[in-house]
């Protein structure tokens, strides 16, 4: 699933009103009516809404060992992936970050980041157990000011 930086992916956007959401995916299977629900899609949406219903943050969550869709952005896979590459990868690339406490948060409109729930072994059976790389779990899609709180 390809992000639109600053405004989601194609299925759910920025400011779509809760009822559009819906009509193309389902209701969610958590959450119904509140302010974070959880979608059935491959891979896992969560939405947050504002006070009005409207989307605020598209977050795409990492399929991983299920071997289903994963994040993409400019060529660059985004989950399920370590995050140190991902980030160096998109530096690559030209684009531009800041550290946050769980990942980077990208000028372009969107943060990569991991609450360190997997480890290395899950993408590298050759790592050793004590190897601390993070993997990148989650994207979130958001104005870079929602990540900043500018």
């Amino acid at each position: 699933m390809e992000i639109i930086p600053g405004l989601g992916v194609d299925l759910v956007r920025i400011g779509d009103r809760r009822p559009q959401v819906e009509e193309r995916i389902g209701p969610p299977y958590h959450g119904p009516g509140g302010r974070r629900a959880v979608y059935t899609t491959s891979p896992m949406l969560v939405i947050t809404y504002a006070a009005d219903e409207t989307v605020e943050l598209v977050e795409i969550r990492h399929s991983g060992e299920d071997g289903g869709a994963e994040a993409h952005y400019d060529g660059v896979q985004l989950t399920f992936h370590f995050l140190d590459d991902v980030v160096a990868d998109l530096h690559a690339l030209g684009h531009t970050s800041t550290p946050s406490d769980i990942g980077h948060d990208f000028h372009a409109g969107f943060s990569v980041w991991s609450m360190r729930s997997l480890w290395a072994r899950d993408l590298d059976p050759e790592a050793a157990e004590d190897d601390e790389r993070a993997i990148s779990e989650a994207v979130s899609v958001a104005p870079y000011a929602y990540f900043t709180g500018e």
